[in-house]
């Protein structure tokens, strides 16, 4: 299990992923994460700018900018997925968050299957406020079926089998990932999930997720972000949830 650290400029910790996100965030004690959705999406530049001007007026620091959800057009090749990585993260540098080669920042981004985007926008972000009666919120970013660590796309569980068999394999995996990083970020548990999100355009193993997960999943007819994945995941638990119109 990724180390949990914290980022006191955020009022967040985080455990520790890759380059392009955290495997997830908690609030620090004095500060609730807070969700904003987005009523129309806006493009990643507006979505950047539009966020910054949001958390300047609440009196935030850019840095309190924990997590967000992204759309794409479509999967992205793995080679593709690197190039817009880095043009994302080259603006969490400039916010102050990625320092010395470590993304505090969580993050979900998957590919509508019906009417999806013309380029990647932004579908909802996370942030932190200060609430000294607050009580533990957190997001888990999101994961497919390739096992944190593993060589792609050669270790992707049950690769290219979307049948029941191989949909149960890979909501086993992901379902164990979740569980880990709850556990990572303060001893989570589903029962402290506001929110569980299962992404796909293949058939669910409904009873496997719901058995472990609760009855509360909800299914977005997405495909997750690198070709090859078949199924992707991720858990939130928060008390404020908000719609924004830009």
């Amino acid at each position: 299990m990724s180390a949990r650290s914290e980022f006191p400029d955020g009022g967040f910790s985080f455990l520790e992923g890759v380059f392009p996100y955290s495997q997830g965030v908690a609030a620090l004690p004095g500060f609730a994460i807070e969700r904003a959705r987005f009523a129309e999406p806006p493009s990643m530049a507006d979505g950047f700018r539009f966020i910054a001007a949001y958390l300047e007026r609440l009196g935030r620091p850019r840095t309190a900018f924990c997590a967000c959800e992204l759309r794409s057009p479509k999967p992205f090749t793995f080679e593709g997925f690197a190039d817009f990585n880095r043009g994302y993260v080259a603006v969490l540098e400039q916010w102050g968050l990625f320092r010395d080669g470590v993304n505090p920042v969580a993050r979900s981004n998957v590919a509508p299957v019906i009417d999806p985007p013309q380029a990647p926008c932004f579908h909802a972000f996370s942030y932190t406020v200060a609430r000294a009666d607050a009580s533990s919120t957190f997001v888990v970013a999101g994961s497919g079926e390739w096992p944190e660590g593993g060589k792609f796309p050669d270790d992707i569980v049950a690769r290219g089998d979307p049948s029941e068999a191989g949909m149960r394999a890979k909501a086993a995996l992901v379902l164990d990932t979740m569980e880990r990083r709850m556990r990572g970020l303060g001893g989570f548990t589903w029962k402290n999930a506001s929110a569980v999100q299962v992404y796909s355009a293949y058939a669910l193993p409904v009873e496997d997720i719901v058995r472990r997960a609760g009855s509360g999943l909800q299914w977005n007819y997405c495909r997750p972000p690198i070709e090859g994945l078949d199924f992707e995941m991720d858990v939130r638990g928060l008390s404020t949830e908000l719609v924004l119109r830009t």
